[in-house]
């Protein structure tokens, strides 16, 4: 199974339709992501939500210290994740063609 941290998706189903979150972890039981964005969605309390429910923008490629430190399972902080996916939407052509 591969570990889905640091990729960055955005929801497709849902009331948070169209958001995009960060990859924080998985739940163990049942391999649902645990997902967060830093505003709505905290990283102290992220959201569970169902792999099939998301579409994968960036599978852990985008250069980042903050999606680096998610994939060395170091504690990131909500301005953190709030300042990487800022950086993603302003640049990634991938993100731009999906709004």
């Amino acid at each position: 199974m591969t570990d889905r941290t640091g990729w960055i998706v955005r929801s497709v189903a849902g009331h948070d339709k169209h958001e995009l979150f960060c990859v924080v972890g998985e739940h163990a039981a049942d391999g649902r992501l645990l997902l967060a964005n830093g505003k709505q969605r905290k990283a102290a309390s992220p959201k569970l939500k169902k792999p099939g429910h998301v579409q994968t923008l960036d599978r852990g490629a985008f250069e980042h210290p903050v999606i680096r430190k998610l994939q060395n399972k170091e504690t990131v902080s909500d301005r953190e994740l709030r300042s990487a996916l800022a950086a993603f939407k302003g640049g990634n052509e991938a993100w731009q063609k999906t709004i």
